[in-house]
């Protein structure tokens, strides 16, 4: 499908510092990582691939068709960025993925006569319950 060692070589990473416990850990070391791909100028997909990975991640590409993850999980950021790897290359496996065509089916007689007769059973159960009509 396509070299995800290829695919991971166009990452682009950035350590920042992450929010959240830690003390005034957290205020000196950046764990958290941040990781871009530019969906433009990837070599690894042709340009129908391109296409349909645009429109399946429209709501998560900028302007510029990059695609932003950050991951701070963890206060390792080696961790960080296995995590947002694995993260970056489920979400183009799943998005590369093509829906398969609905094949429209016909309700069977049977079953619409089935459907029919529950619905008489149940007008005549509801009608036996009124009151009789004395006139």
């Amino acid at each position: 499908m396509f070299s995800e060692k290829q695919l991971i070589s166009e990452l682009n990473y950035k350590a920042i510092r992450s929010s959240g416990a830690g003390g005034q850990h957290v205020n000196k070391v950046s764990s958290k990582i941040e990781l871009t791909y530019n969906l433009e100028d990837s070599q690894v997909f042709n340009e129908e691939q391109k296409e349909r990975l645009k429109s399946k991640l429209y709501s998560r590409l900028t302007k510029e068709n990059v695609l932003i993850l950050q991951c701070g999980e963890s206060r390792s950021q080696h961790k960080n960025k296995q995590i947002a790897i694995k993260r970056f290359l489920q979400i183009i496996t799943e998005g590369l993925i093509i829906p398969k065509k609905r094949k429209p089916t016909k309700i069977p007689r049977a079953v619409k006569i089935k459907r029919l007769k529950s619905k008489r059973s149940n007008s005549e159960k509801k009608a036996n319950r009124k009151k009789p009509n004395l006139d």
